[in-house]
């Protein structure tokens, strides 16, 4: 029953996968979907350079089995420095995985209200952002507030300093009225660690070093490029640029491991309390994807074979995101093979 079971849920990936691609992807993706499936994990991470991405790093940590680490490619390719399993990597929106566990454990501690709105936490921007006194945290936690993406705006480069980015939504009309949508926007998240800060009395990193890495014990996740040794830092390209975008500063970073490390404590619950696991079940989800100017992060807790799987590609532009997808599908179809495999072995 157990095999059945699984068998069926490979087969729904399989033709959501395949449905995916043929609506939205480039041919190179569609045609490497089908290409004859690796042996190994390590060949399907060698062979993600013959495609014509940069670098690669995937984590994989099984429950009960120690952490598999794998790289190719380039960490510097000017430098001609290969991939390193451990180097650190901009993360981007997976970030938010762990702003939105602080705002959880806020909560928990009576610190924030979900229900309260943006008005009563920043008045200021009551008439500067469309329905402030109706976006509750919560709406802003779930991307249902409706407020503007800045990152979409026009005036925002990925590339060069931005300043104030709220300025950039400020006195603009709100994408949809309050709850009524989803829209995912970086703005939501950009006003909650505002918020956040407000509370605390302190910036809301130092909560999260406190509350989330120092227990967990992550002493390889930083917020800025600041905060590290650029060395470290794999590069980061765009497909058709020489230039190496690792010295942007773009948010979180993180080593493939404490990334896969905080996401197995999210789902397995240790991160939290019961009350807090259940406030953060309510209003966010547990997996995420990331990106910035060259950098490609996944980060998914596969529940039916318990495991963590991590990806890192720093090669983006063109049609690399779906390629960088379907290689981690056809991962994970190695990695479910082989599980497959030792259960028969063992049985």
């Amino acid at each position: 029953m157990k095999n059945s079971i699984k068998l069926i849920m490979r087969v729904v990936a399989a033709i959501s996968a395949v449905t995916c691609i043929y609506i939205f992807a480039p041919w190179q993706a569609a045609v490497y979907y089908f290409y004859p499936l690796h042996s190994t994990v390590q060949e399907q991470v060698d062979d993600t350079v013959n495609q014509g991405l940069d670098g690669i790093i995937v984590y994989v940590q099984q429950q009960g089995q120690k952490a598999e680490y794998y790289a190719s490619g380039w960490h510097n390719r000017d430098k001609k420095i290969p991939a390193q399993p451990k180097a650190l990597f901009k993360i981007a929106s997976i970030g938010k995985l762990y702003n939105a566990s602080a705002v959880a454990k806020l909560v928990a501690s009576g610190s924030l209200s979900l229900d309260k709105t943006l008005a009563d936490y920043l008045p200021s921007l009551v008439g500067r952002i469309e329905y402030a006194d109706q976006i509750t945290l919560r709406l802003m936690v779930q991307h249902r507030s409706g407020i503007p993406n800045y990152t979409d705006h026009d005036d925002f480069s990925w590339s060069e300093p931005n300043g104030d980015v709220l300025a950039m939504v400020l006195d603009t009309a709100a994408d949809f009225k309050p709850g009524s949508d989803y829209n995912y926007s970086n703005t939501n998240y950009l006003l909650l660690t505002r918020i956040m800060a407000k509370v605390l009395g302190y910036d809301h990193t130092q909560y999260i070093k406190d509350e989330i890495l120092t227990p967990l014990g992550l002493k390889r996740t930083f917020f800025s490029v600041n905060d590290i040794d650029l060395e470290q830092l794999m590069s980061g390209y765009y497909l058709g640029y020489d230039q190496d975008f690792k010295e942007l500063n773009q948010g979180y970073i993180a080593t493939a491991e404490d990334v896969g490390i905080f996401l197995r404590a999210l789902n397995d619950g240790t991160l939290f309390t019961d009350e807090e696991q259940e406030i953060y079940s309510s209003i966010y989800q547990y997996e995420h994807t990331g990106w910035v100017l060259g950098y490609y992060s996944i980060a998914r807790y596969h529940k039916d074979i318990d495991t963590v799987v991590i990806q890192f590609v720093n090669t983006v532009g063109g049609n690399t995101l779906t390629l960088t997808d379907v290689i981690y599908n056809r991962i994970m179809q190695i990695i479910r093979k082989r599980d497959e495999k030792r259960e028969v072995e063992s049985s």
